[in-house]
């Protein structure tokens, strides 16, 4: 009889967003004329900038003719993409190689599938609250994990400790749950600490371009010592919109070796052997986005997003609420009033103004009695909830 992978049974029943969807769509059933706000679920709002359009539609009509019909791409990227966000680094005084860049479908992808690089005996650190992938994608291949705590003590921004060791180490900022971003002194310390205790820091820098304050780092590769010890994963579904349309990068120095082996050299031999790139028309409009009037029109959205952050963060303010986050990054991470537990409030807010945000449970046990709120909805549905909450919680 064969053999299944019995560590599916470990995890939750269900995905964290999947039991939000069956819950809201359970109340909308029972109150069809109830108008809901949905600031859970991350995804973005605002359509394509101009330049990544203009981009796809050119490919497109390059595919359309034989003498500039494009078929498979090279498997750890276009050489044009890996040197467009090579370079980009490099404006932001971050030197990299071209063939230290890896393009990919996204972040989501990228996080479980590095995984690959790490023998199952390895353990992982995951600081908690924390993005609930993180946590199943270890889960899945049966590896160990170490709970790093945090809470408002902390600003949710622990130290490394040599009671808390673990061979992989998950770093997310800005962080999804909280919206707290490390500072270059605390960003030092967990790179001395890998360095020093043959750990790899798995970087996650999803949410860098909504970094307003210069001292705060956008790319943990510009830390001394991080490029023999952190691989940085990165997407442009936040950046750029590219929720719907897939794609993002991972940098791996070549100077990373663990046990003789170099893993640039490791994830070029997974890439080749595990797919086949990601499609000619999607590197087109994702280096797009490099160009200077892509970088121009994506800071346009950006500057809707984070003004949907001062809206919600002035209601909170007015009803006394604590929350991080906000600030550098798009999401908010507030203390539950009342001294209600997440899922509470979640169904409270859902029943009486009908706001959809985010219980902290689902980001594991340091998240209880918090909530997340998202700052990429619509305009028009961010005043609304924020108007929402400043009566209910005033």
């Amino acid at each position: 009889m064969i053999a299944l992978n019995r560590h599916y049974a470990d995890l939750k029943d269900s995905y964290l967003f999947a039991h939000i969807a069956q819950k809201v769509s359970a109340y909308q059933r029972a109150n069809p004329n109830k108008s809901i706000l949905r600031l859970g679920i991350g995804d973005v709002t605002l359509p394509l900038c101009d330049a990544v359009i203009a981009a796809l539609h050119e490919a497109v009509n390059e595919q359309a003719a034989k003498e500039s019909f494009k078929g498979y791409q090279p498997e750890c990227g276009a050489p044009f993409l890996r040197q467009a966000i090579a370079n980009h680094y490099r404006a932001h005084g971050i030197e990299l190689k071209d063939d230290e860049v890896f393009v990919s479908s996204g972040a989501s992808d990228e996080l479980g599938d590095i995984l690959d690089l790490f023998d199952r005996s390895s353990s992982a650190l995951v600081i908690e609250p924390a993005y609930p992938a993180y946590v199943d994608a270890n889960v899945i291949a049966g590896r160990r994990i170490v709970h790093l705590p945090s809470g408002r003590e902390n600003g949710f921004l622990p130290e490394p400790s040599e009671e808390v060791q673990a061979d992989l180490i998950y770093l997310c900022s800005p962080n999804n749950p909280t919206g707290a971003v490390f500072g270059k002194d605390q960003l030092q310390r967990w790179v001395d600490f890998a360095n020093e205790h043959g750990s790899v820091i798995l970087f996650d820098a999803a949410y860098e371009a909504f970094i307003e304050d210069d001292n705060l780092p956008r790319s943990i590769m510009g830390l001394d010592g991080a490029r023999s010890c952190a691989i940085e994963i990165c997407s442009l579904s936040k950046t750029a919109g590219f929720t719907g349309t897939r794609a993002g990068y991972t940098v791996i120095p070549k100077e990373l070796v663990r046990g003789g082996m170099r893993l640039n050299d490791m994830w070029v031999r997974n890439r080749t052997t595990k797919t086949n790139g990601v499609s000619y028309v999607l590197q087109k409009g994702a280096a797009a986005v490099f160009t200077p009037e892509g970088q121009r029109q994506i800071q346009e959205n950006l500057r809707y997003y984070k003004e949907n952050a001062r809206i919600l963060m002035q209601a909170l303010d007015e009803v006394g609420v604590w929350y991080c986050g906000g600030k550098n990054a798009p999401y908010l991470w507030l203390e539950c009033p009342g001294g209600m537990d997440s899922w509470q409030f979640f169904d409270y807010l859902l029943s009486e103004i009908q706001v959809v945000g985010t219980p902290g449970a689902g980001f594991g046990s340091c998240g209880e009695g918090h909530f997340r709120f998202s700052t990429f909805g619509s305009r028009e549905n961010t005043l609304e909830a924020a108007e929402r909450l400043r009566t209910l919680l005033a």
